[in-house]
This record gives structure tokens, sequence and C-alpha cells, in this order.
């Protein structure tokens, strides 16, 4: 299967999903989630608290956003190529490039409302690594109106960066895991 065959593929409950999303959001499957998924969270797991990893946004006594490289995750390498293939093809540039960090939800945490247009990004995308049920959903904010996408292990959910979205609470008793990603034109060294 190649990665454009992904788009459409899915089971009677991803449908579900896909029906009740906003307007410009678009989930994608990747053909890579049954073996990355496992290493991509081992190798966060071994990492996370690594002395010089950057970390950002902490709320709730919890870091939001953990920054990690391919160099301690070597995995991520595969996730981001394949996200940015999915992302050309949305946003319609071929020459995008990717920024990406973990979002590490234990039981009882929450992701604080926020967008992601700091930078002149073009798209947006979560991938989700670990989501067990009830793990907490993502809430999409359009005007007055909330979408709530359910996280699907293995799945990209792509939106516009301006989009203002959170997670709810982790109700579950196993920890949640994705990976945030930014898109944006690659810059041209000026000569």
């Amino acid at each position: 299967m190649t990665h454009s065959d992904t788009i459409t593929q899915n089971t009677a409950e991803d449908r579900t999903v896909k029906d009740n999303l906003p307007p410009n959001t678009h989930v994608v499957f990747s053909s890579s989630a049954n073996t990355l998924n496992t290493a991509l969270l081992d190798g966060f797991l071994n990492h996370q608290h690594d002395a010089h990893i950057k970390r950002s946004h902490l709320f709730n006594g919890r870091y939001e956003n953990i920054y990690l490289t391919s160099e301690q995750v070597p995995e991520l390498t595969h996730i981001l190529d394949e996200a940015r293939e999915h992302a050309s093809r949305l946003a319609g540039f071929d020459d995008l490039q990717a920024g990406c960090w973990f979002n590490y939800m234990p039981p009882g945490a929450v992701t604080t409302v926020h967008s992601h247009d700091d930078d002149g990004e073009l798209l947006s995308a979560v991938y989700y690594v670990s989501a067990a049920e009830n793990s907490g959903k993502l809430i999409i904010h359009d005007g007055n109106k909330k979408h709530s996408i359910t996280p699907v292990e293995g799945t990209f959910v792509f939106f516009a960066p301006d989009v203002v979205h959170e997670v709810s609470e982790n109700m579950s008793s196993h920890q949640r895991l994705s990976i945030a990603i930014n898109f944006g034109r690659r810059k041209v060294a000026s000569e």
C-alpha cells in the first residue's frame, strides 16, 4: 500500500470519526503505524527525561511540548517523511519542511486551548502514537461550535495552524502520546 492509498482506507468506526470532522480538517491513516508506533513510544520513554531536552508550555505541572529529535528517536524521520508527503498533497506545495514535538498525557492530564500560528505555518497536524479509549479527545473550536475527534493510533489529523484546539482530560488509566507537527515552506538561503 502506498501513502496515498491511506487517505481513503478506513473501518466503520473510523468513518464515524471522519463524518464529524469540521471543515478543512483531514484524517489520514498511516501505512507505517504498525512498524513505527512501538519504536516511537519506546524512544520517547527512553529520552523524555534527558537533561538537555527542550520542554515548553508548562501547565498544571506538566510540560505539554517535549522536543525530541531523530537523533533520540530515529523513527521520527520516517513518520515526518510520511506526514510531509500528506501535507504537501493537502497544502499544494512540494517544498514543505516540518517541525515537531511530543505531547505526553498521563492519566488526568489535559492540553490547554491553543493554536499553532506563531511562525507562518501553512498546515498543522497531530499523529497518534498511543491513544487508549477515553485518553482525551481532540477538541477543535469552530466559532461557537466545538468538534470532538476521538484519537485513533496510527492516524494523522491535519488542520489549519490558526485553528484553536485543545485536548480533553485523559480519563483512561494509560498514557496518551501524540506528535504535533507544523509545516511551512522551506526557506531558501539568500545568496
